[in-house]
Order: structure tokens, then sequence, then C-alpha cells
């Protein structure tokens, strides 16, 4: 093994050298081949159910924030990003200048989820995607979901033909910025209803939310044709995957928990909320996963652990008007973002949702809203730190930047590069981080690996690293080897550095 990694870190089996553009894996199984790692911290002991967290700090935007211009009539269906010191969101509205007629997904940025949300450069918000004519979604492109692993962007999103019954279906697009977007999967669906019982409501399959956890894209969304839907074909069904389209590898959360399944569309068994229109984000501190879905006051919060087996918290409300369902605010991996000032107990829950009812009888009016919980105990044991600032990456003592991945602690020379593969870059040290040592060092200029099959990789203090796509190869002034895939897969694994 050592005389293969020596091998491997000399360039010796190489066949070419060269730098490269970002090439996304989103046709692949991503994260360089490597979708597990080193094992995480022992689990604690059973945890307790339902446990009351804090309320306060409940806020409300001064007015909407973010609106199409001309004559977008409604606006709802908001995804919400935390990037980098600006905050993202993609919404579904209607433009009559972007062909066809039919739903279309619009842009915006700004300082924070109080907006003001405008276009790049300051314009009116752009539509980024539109029904494409002879496909699946060939009118409508409605309910976005948007994760960036990497430098890839995902748009999850609900597309149809027209207004036909059990028209409506799941797909996937991908971009390098998030602004300019192109489909996946061939320009097919990757899940539609999977037809277990027809009711009134024949709307099908749509409304996806995806969390990006541990390797693990998870998707929740809407089937009114599911088997453990409600009378109204109201639930919300949840599969898992390594490959971002879940073409290959996809789990369904079932009866009995999350078990393999040859296609997405196999029988929808468990719904894990009574609801339409939700939005799903991880909140490390809590070790949970948050549900935000509208009830009679409000978004309603539940939560479920990493499993789906179980309610930790009980539920909380962030109160006010709502006509459509909420996006919560996350960071690029679909997480919650991390609270500075208090990380361990504190976490904000904030929402951008649509508040009234347009002209056209669609909603619009986005938003915001939040509230804070407190009583998280996010470091009250090892495992529970380990999920806490799993994916956070700050400045360390020698002005690079440290990023902490499942429990283990990794110095990057840039801090572009941490940008990339970080979930979150907060701009302090947070004491609060356990003291581990310094597990590895990603160089400028450190060689990126690539197996045909397998991905992309950097092999640091003699372990193979995976890298989830080659946008850091320009950025760490890099070049990129080819090797055989024997030797990727003999190669002494380390953690997949993009999560």
């Amino acid at each position: 093994m050592r005389q293969l990694l020596s091998l491997l870190i000399a360039g010796s089996l190489v066949s070419g050298c060269s730098q490269t553009s970002a090439q996304p894996q989103a046709e692949g199984s991503g994260h360089g081949g490597i979708a597990g790692g080193a094992p995480q911290t022992p689990k604690d002991p059973p945890r307790a159910a339902d446990v009351a967290l804090a309320a306060g700090a409940g806020r409300q935007g001064r007015g909407v924030v973010a609106a199409g211009a001309a004559d977008a009539s409604y606006n709802y269906g908001p995804t919400v990003m935390a990037e980098n010191g600006r905050t993202r969101i993609w919404w579904c509205s209607q433009y009559s200048s972007a062909p066809p007629p039919g739903d279309d997904i619009l842009y915006a940025e700004g300082p924070s989820a109080d907006g003001p949300f405008t276009g790049p450069g300051g314009g009116a918000p752009p539509a980024v995607l539109s029904g494409a004519p002879g496909n699946f979604d060939g009118m409508h492109t409605c309910d976005p979901s948007v994760l960036r692993v990497g430098g890839t962007y995902f748009m999850y999103y609900t597309g149809a033909a027209g207004d036909h019954a059990l028209g409506n279906a799941i797909g996937m697009a991908t971009s390098p910025d998030g602004i300019h977007w192109t489909r996946s999967n061939g320009g097919k669906p990757i899940l539609g209803a999977s037809h277990d019982a027809h009711r009134a409501n024949v709307y099908g399959a749509g409304q996806p939310s995806v969390v990006f956890l541990d390797g693990w894209y998870y998707l929740m969304f809407t089937d009114t044709t599911g088997r453990a839907a409600g009378w109204n074909g109201a639930g919300q069904f949840v599969i898992r995957a390594h490959d971002p389209a879940f073409r290959e590898g996809v789990e369904a959360l079932g009866e009995k928990g999350f078990e393999p399944t040859a296609t997405t569309a196999a029988p929808r068994t468990r719904s894990v909320v009574d609801a339409f229109s939700v939005d799903l984000e991880w909140v490390g501190a809590l070790d949970a996963f948050a549900i935000a879905h509208e009830t009679a006051d409000g978004t309603t919060i539940t939560f479920r652990d990493r499993d789906f087996t179980m309610q930790p918290y009980k539920p909380v409300v962030i109160p006010g008007p709502w006509k459509e369902g909420p996006g919560l605010v996350r960071r690029p991996d679909g997480h919650a973002p991390t609270s500075v000032g208090d990380p361990c107990d504190l976490v904000s829950l904030d929402v951008v949702r649509a508040t009234e009812t347009g002209p056209t009888g669609a909603p619009t009016g986005l938003k915001h809203f939040g509230l804070d919980v407190k009583g998280a105990g996010g470091c009250s044991t090892p495992s529970r730190s380990t999920a806490t600032f799993d994916g956070v990456a700050m400045p360390s003592p020698d002005r690079m930047i440290d990023l902490y991945r499942r429990g283990e602690r990794i110095r990057i020379d840039r801090r572009s590069v941490a940008e990339v593969l970080a979930g979150e870059l907060v701009n302090r040290p947070l004491p609060q981080v356990p003291e581990v040592p310094v597990k590895t060092r990603l160089r400028s200029g450190a060689t990126v690996v690539h197996a045909y099959g397998r991905g992309y990789g950097m092999v640091l203090d003699g372990q193979l690293y995976g890298l989830p796509d080659t946008t850091i190869v320009p950025l760490n002034g890099s070049g990129v080897q080819e090797i055989d895939p024997r030797q990727w897969d003999g190669a002494a694994r380390g953690l997949p550095l993009g999560g």
C-alpha cells in the first residue's frame, strides 16, 4: 500500500496531467467516488423524545422581500440559501417574456433574508428556468429546491407539460453559478407519481426539498398517489441516494426505515408529515432534521432524528400569515446556518413564505419570518459536537482555514478552496469547537487525481480524500493526474472533502 500511495503522489502511474475546468458529477455518484469515508463518532445512548425547546426572539421582516418584475402576478414556493455573506433565493412565478406560457423559476440575491432582493447587478430578478416544450416539463417549472455540493449547484423542481391529471413530476438541473442551468438526466424526470392509489387530488408528484448529509442526498416530496398519503393527497415521502440524480443506490423510507429500492416509483408506504409544500433542513446542533410545513397558526417546524424513526423535540411554530409553503434559510448543503454567538445551544429558524393571494388568485407577497430556539445541547457529548460543527470552516491560528468534517480537522491553505468544500465558512474562530489535532493539510498546488468511473480526489498524508467535482482545481492551482481505477480502489481512504 505504501508503494502504491508513493506512486500516486509521485505521479509515476500517470497517463496524463493537465489543468481542467470544473466538471460536476451530477451524472455520476459524486463525492469523488467516496461516499462513506471514516466512521463517525460512536452514537450516544438512545435519546429522549419530545424534548421541549425554548422558543423566542420572534421576528418578521418589514414587508415583501422578493417579487418578480413586470407582469409577474404571483410569487411563491421559495428556496433560500445563505452563502458566503449573501442570501440567494429562487422561487416560482411567471413572466410573459419567458416562453412558453406557464410557471417560471426566478432568481434574486440580497444581503440577508430581509432583502432587498434583486437580480444580479441590481436589476429585475431574471427567469432562470422555464418550460422545455416537448419534455415532461414542457409548460411549467416550479417549486425549486437548490443545493450546492462542492462547486456544483443542483436544482430539484416540479415540472409539467400542461394541466393534465397526475402530470407533475420532479426534474433536476445543474449549474456552475446558480443562474445558468442545464437539465440533467437527459431532460427526463428523476421521480414521478407512484400510482399506489388514485384520489380526487390529481396533482401527482412534486414540491421537492433536498438536503445533502454524510454523502447522501435526501429528497422529500409530495405524491398524491402515494399509498400512505391522506385522503386529500397530503403527505411527505423521503428517498435518499449517493447519486444526486437518484438513478442508482436509492433507498426509500418505509415502515422499517430506509430500505433499498429498484426505482424511485416504489410504493410510498410511510409519510413523515401530513402536509403539502414543505421544506427540509438538517440542524447539526439539534442532531435532527427540521421539517417546515404550514398549519393554522403559521409555519410549524417538526423534528425527526437522522433515521426518521422518532421525534426528538416538540414542534415549534413560527407565527404569522401564510398562503403557500415556506422556504427555510439554509446553508448551501441544506443545513441550518451556525449560530456564531452560541453555536452549541441556539438555533435560528428563518423562513420566507407567501402571505397573500394575488390578483390572479395565486399566492404572492414573499415575506421573512423567524425565531430562535434554545436548549439544543449541541456540545453535550463528543458525537453531538461532531454533528454541530460538521462542514463548518473557520480561520486557523496560522492564517489558513480549518474545515471540520465528521470529527476531523483539515487545514486548507486557500480561503477560496475552503469556501467550495465547506458547508459554511464563518469569519472568526469559534471557541466552542472541540480541540482536535489537524488530521491533514490541503496545500496550494496539491495534485488532484482522477480514475475513470471513480471520480476525483486528493492524496493527503497517505490517504485518498474524495472531491465532489473539479471546482477547486483552478482555485488551488492544482493539476489533474489520471490513475488506474485499481489504484483508486486500493488506496487508503480519507473523508469526502465536500461532505
